[in-house]
Formats: structure tokens, sequence, C-alpha cells
């Protein structure tokens, strides 16, 4: 009734225009002049045709996922009402920091591939609100490996705590280019039950400020911090540390038993004032350290739209407070909330630097997943410092690509050096990375010959050349909490491995790579458009309800995609 209502009010709207339009034209034919629609009516009516596509586009979108209720009702929930007619929506002022993808190398000319690990998923629960707000995500906005490590696909676990994650690797042909092939590498962490996790200090730092206050910000965050709480246990302790103008202790360290305390000191939060987030820090991390537990989970969850703007607003300064704080053994999560003037890139950054994860929270359902599901890998840190290095065989491989992690690609000396800062996984986390990659001989090269051919083979890469049973090499460092020198796990990937069919893991990790650039752009995967993605992600979604929501998503973004099109015919 809603829809109807919305479209009739539109087609009354764009009739007055009409009408308008054909007075000042009759007005206009002594003159000879033709008179164009009055601009502000013409925009008003553009305008109320984009709300009615956008609220139409989310109640498809929550139709289509009737494989996850829950989650379509949280999704519908949060969707933004259509603005009234005249409405001027406020200025956006996100922040995305820009990136190129990785390009494709020449094995002869670069055999080594350094990266380090990532488990966020912020990009992916982000780009999500933005669909379905009805809005095509920037392109920096799309980061592919946290599209990627969204979705759980099912790697082996490890036998033992003894190595805390287990390493396996599966090659099959890439679905864009059947001459190119596909190398995925799964991670999967060892998982501990909540009910044997060690005791968390934890330290809720909220942001307060006045830009908290919209429904998808501030009453959102608690709520969610609402489900956190009530996971708690008499041996956890939690503080609340608040920033809005200045930093305030909201509730000293009181055990988890104590829910009422919390949930009480949660529930009188109120948004108001400027954003001082540096303060907010120092303040948190001081709660920390007071409330330290020897081998437990002790960490900093921040939640805010980063939207500081007194105080210690840069960045570059704001990461180094926190790679200071990181020394004390202490984590940093950060929660990201709220639309229009959300700080991405600072988020992700700060969490990267502070040995955390990050997550944005664009419903109760992603609320539930980051901080009741996967509450083991989000706490608790396994291992430390996780770097992988891949060698590729340039007498078997003769280019390729890594899929996403652009911010996370190291220098080739800093795998082995254990004074750099890498990525770390939590108990039962799973990493997923692909590498797309060209066989000799394929003719599926995308860089040029070289005139003179190799000019000459690359220090190390002598010993691979004649092993030609071999794709590449794969060596991973990490480091136990606690400890300070890395070990060294390697796994070869022999010619063998390769697989005439992909796998259902593979393809779907595919798909979603494939989604990832076709939001960016489209410039990697060849051929394909929306219409081969979405049929992949159809075929492998399964009875899982994250995968019935992601091709609800491809769904929207193709039809964004046509809009943008039609509108830009139209205008041409």
């Amino acid at each position: 009734m809603q829809r109807h209502a919305l479209a009739t009010a539109l087609l009354c709207t764009l009739a007055l225009s009409a009408c308008n339009t054909v007075g000042n034209e009759q007005d206009s034919v002594a003159t000879g002049q033709l008179v164009p629609p009055p601009p502000a009516a013409a925009a008003e009516a553009a305008q109320a045709a984009r709300a009615v596509r956008a609220l139409e586009r989310t109640r498809s979108a929550a139709r289509r996922v009737h494989a996850a209720p829950m989650m379509a009702a949280d999704a519908y929930a949060m969707a933004p009402a259509p603005a009234p007619i005249g409405y001027q929506q406020p200025a956006n002022t996100e922040k995305y920091a820009a990136h190129d993808d990785n390009p494709v190398h020449r094995t002869t000319e670069q055999p080594v591939s350094t990266f380090s690990i990532d488990v966020d998923t912020g990009s992916y629960a982000n780009v999500r609100r933005m669909l379905n707000d009805g809005a095509r995500p920037p392109a920096a906005a799309v980061r592919a490996e946290e599209m990627i490590n969204y979705f759980r696909y099912g790697h082996p676990a490890p036998v033992s705590p003894d190595v805390p994650f287990r390493v396996t690797t599966e090659l099959a042909a890439a679905p864009w280019n059947a001459k190119r092939q596909l190398l995925m590498i799964g991670i999967k962490g060892y998982d501990v039950p909540k009910a044997t996790l060690p005791p968390a200090n934890l330290v809720l730092l909220i942001d307060t400020s006045g830009s908290m206050n919209t429904p998808d910000k501030l009453p959102l965050l608690k709520q969610s911090m609402k489900q956190l709480v009530n996971q708690l246990r008499p041996q956890d302790h939690v503080s609340i540390v608040v920033y809005a103008g200045s930093a305030g202790l909201v509730l000293p360290p009181t055990p988890g038993n104590r829910s009422g305390e919390i949930l009480a000191a949660l529930e009188r939060l109120e948004a108001g004032g400027s954003t001082n987030g540096g303060d907010g820090i120092r303040l948190a991390y001081a709660m920390a350290r007071q409330g330290y537990v020897q081998g437990g989970v002790n960490r900093v969850i921040l939640a805010t739209d980063g939207d500081f703007n007194v105080g210690t607003v840069d960045q570059g300064a704001l990461e180094t407070l926190v790679a200071d704080q990181r020394k004390t053994g202490i984590a940093l999560t950060t929660l990201g909330f709220g639309r229009g003037n959300y700080n991405d890139a600072l988020a992700e950054q700060l969490a990267d630097i502070g040995d955390g994860n990050h997550a944005y929270i664009d419903s109760l359902a992603e609320a539930r997943k980051v901080l009741v599901s996967e509450m083991g890998s989000t706490l608790l840190t396994i291992a430390r410092d996780v770097k992988i290095q891949v060698e590729f065989n340039p007498a078997v491989v003769a280019e390729y690509r890594l899929v996403g992690y652009e911010n996370r690609v190291l220098r080739n000396e800093d795998f082995a050096n254990d004074r750099v800062d890498a990525g770390d996984i939590g108990a039962g986390h799973e990493v997923t990375a692909l590498y797309e990659i060209t066989p000799v001989g394929s003719g599926a090269e995308q860089l040029p010959a070289l005139r003179y051919g190799a000019a000459s083979t690359p220090a190390g890469a002598s010993a691979g050349a004649d092993r030609t049973g071999e794709v590449a090499h794969l060596r991973l460092r990490y480091k136990r909490p606690g400890e300070d020198d890395s070990r060294l796990v390697t796994t070869p990937i022999a010619r063998s491995s390769l697989q005439a069919t992909p796998s259902d893991t593979l393809r779907f990790a595919a798909t979603v790579a494939a989604y990832a650039d076709a939001l960016r752009g489209g410039s990697r995967i060849g051929d394909w458009g929306w219409v081969d993605i979405l049929r992949s992600a159809r075929q492998v979604r399964g009875n899982d309800p994250q995968r019935a929501e992601f091709v609800a998503l491809v769904e929207t973004a193709q039809s964004l995609v046509d809009d943008d099109r039609r509108e830009t015919a139209v205008a041409d």
C-alpha cells in the first residue's frame, strides 16, 4: 500500500509538472519560444522516482531472501524511508581509501608474492547496505578479500591446537577464462568452544558524538552491544568508555554476570557534541591495561562512524597511537555504523594496525553474526602476524595475479622479519585467498611478449624451474600469542592437483571475486558479466541463507547497473 501511495504521489508530481510545462509552452507560442520544464519540478520528480525505485529494490531484495527471513526483516527495518518531495539530502562525506587492483606479474621477473592475511568483513556488509539503499557503491569501498572472507567455505580444520590452523589448496580452471587457472588457499583456525574461552577483559569504546544521533548509529549500536553482553560469563569483565567532545568512563570493570548493570549503562547513552576519538582511544587502552588478564582476552572494541573532528584527528597520528598500544598485548576491534559520514578508511586501518578485525554493522542480523555466532573468532586470537608467501615455478606458470589484499601486500624480505606486523587469526576463523595464474604455453598471457625474452633467470627461481611437477611452493609464518619468534609451515602445490572441474567451494569463492570485480568496473573477469555472475551464484548457493542473500544482492546490483545504463542512454 505504501509503495502504491508513493507511486500515486509521484504521478501527481509529474502531472503537476506537466501541467505547468504545458501552460508555459502555450504562453510562449506567441513569442515563438519553447520553455523547458521548471528545473526544480523536474529535479523533485526525478528524486521521487529514484526514491520509489530504491524502496522497491529494497523490498524486492527482502522478498528474494526467503531462506533467511530474520536477516531480510532486519535489512528491511534498517532501510531508510524515501525522502519527502523537496527534501535536501545532506552531503555524503563517507571516506574510503582508494586502491588499484593488484597487477599481473610475469613469473620469470617476479616469482615470489608475499602478503599478510586478512579476516575483515566490513566491506561486504557496507556494500550490502548501499545496494539495499538503492545506490551503487564507490569502487574504493569494494575490497575483494573482505567480500570473499565474509563467507565460510568449510576448509578442513586442524586436528589439534599444536599447530593452530590448517592450510589447504585447490587448483582448477578459472570460470571466466578456461585457459587460466585459479589457485585457492584456505586457512582454518583451531576452534575453541565459547564455554572454554579464557577470561575476557573487554573495553567497549562507544562514540556518542552528535553524528551518531540517527537510528542506524547509536540506537543500533546499543542493541548490538546488548547481544554481546548476553554472552558474557562471570569470569569476564566489561568497561564502557564513551567519547564526544571529551572522553569519559561510564562503567568501571564489571563482571559479566552483572548484565543488568551493564545493560542499564548502555541504555543511558545519548548522542551529542563533537567527536574526540583520540582521547577516547587513550582512555580505553588505559582501562584495558588496568583490567589486564594474563593469558586471557584483552581487547578494546571501538564502535563508531569514524567521524573524528576534534582532538587528534589526523589518521596517521591515530594509527601511531594504536600501533604503540598494540605492543602491550591489547587488541583493537572496530565496528562501523551508519551512513552519510562513515569513515571506512579510518576504521579499517585502525583495526589492521591494532591486531584486530573490522566489521560493519548494518543490521541486528549482522550484529548477531559478528558478536554472537563468531564471538570466539572475533575475540580470541590463536595466531599472530600471519604471513603468506607463494613462490611460483616459472617453468609452469607464465603469469599470476593476487585477487584482493591490495593494502596487505608485503615486501618479500618482510616475510621472515618478525618485527613486521601482519594479520591475526581468531579461534575458528577461516581465511581464503585466490590467485589467478596463466600456465606456460596456454596462450592466455595478459602481458606483452618481451622482445628479447627473459633477460636472466631471477634469483631463487633456478631450482624451482627444474621441478616441473610443482606449480608453486607455499610458505606461511605465524607467531603463537605471547611469542616473539615466528614458526614456518610449508606446502608444495603439485601440478597433479589440478582438477578438471572446480569444487562448489572454489566456484562460489570465484563468483564472489567476480562480483567484487564487477562492482569495481569489471576489468579482470574477461567476457563475464552480471548475467554470468548471477547464474553462477544461483548454481552454488545451496541451502545457505547467506548465499541466498548474496544472490539477491547480485540481482540488486545488476538492476542498479541496468538503471544507470538506461538513464545514461536517455541523457545521451
